[in-house]
């Protein structure tokens, strides 16, 4: 079994090293690169006003922000959803940069990038030449965007998740054959008679047609394959 965990942050800025903070956190589960269900998602006071422009992409404010926990406040909750798993970002050094920024803050050990797999450079392997947000690879992949008016860490998350088993092929790569003979059922194990139909098939050969065929087959002779095994039709 694969664990890897999705995450996406919104933020008051670009940079941390001016004074900006994750305003929320989002982060979905994924089981051998499925969506197991599982996730964990908080928004966060940042401590500090969000700027219009940037609450225009999210539509985040101050007022709706001001009774939200603080990072540290949830930051052991975050870690242990986290686990030691690797980190599926679109973007990734952008999220861990915020994520480690807060977590010095609070003395905790940073993330190391090398955990973090990055849809965007998977995209830039697979697709060189395209556009790389996360709009237009969904948009490409043909991934559902209307849900996404504003941006929001747990959306994306989903979104990220999404465009991550398009780029990996993971939809083919789950797809797995039904065993041909199932443990309980009994009729098709080796050895067992096959079950008659409750009901036989409409005869669709026409009179001529069979005499046909008797005639084709009669020129075989008696030790044709095709009469090894078989019963001879009825005359017509």
């Amino acid at each position: 079994m694969i664990r890897e965990i999705v995450f996406d942050t919104e933020t008051t800025g670009l940079d941390p090293n001016d004074g900006h903070r994750i305003i929320e956190l989002g982060c979905v589960e994924l089981i051998d690169h499925v969506p197991s269900g599982a996730h964990f998602h908080a928004y966060l006071n940042p401590q500090r006003a969000v700027p219009i422009e940037t609450t225009r992409v999210h539509g985040l404010t101050d007022e709706f922000l001001a009774d939200k926990p603080l990072f540290s406040d949830v930051v052991d909750e975050f870690l242990a959803f986290l686990g030691e798993d690797p980190l599926v970002i679109h973007n990734a050094v952008f999220d861990i940069k915020f994520v480690n920024a807060e977590l010095g803050r609070l003395g905790r050990a940073p993330i190391a990038l090398t955990r973090a797999i990055d849809t965007i450079e998977i995209a830039k392997a697979k697709l060189p030449g395209v556009r790389y947000s996360l709009d237009e690879l969904c948009k490409r992949f043909g991934i559902d965007l209307s849900a996404r008016s504003k941006h929001g860490a747990l959306l994306d998350a989903e979104l990220t998740a999404r465009l991550y088993l398009e780029l990996i092929g993971g939809r083919q790569k789950a797809l797995e054959l039904a065993p041909l003979v199932a443990e309980d059922n009994s009729a098709l194990r080796e050895g067992s008679a096959a079950r008659p139909r409750p009901q036989p098939l409409m005869v669709r050969l026409s009179a001529e047609e069979r005499a046909a065929h008797q005639a084709f087959v009669a020129e075989l002779g008696d030790e044709a394959l095709w009469n090894w095994g078989r019963e001879r039709l009825p005359p017509a």
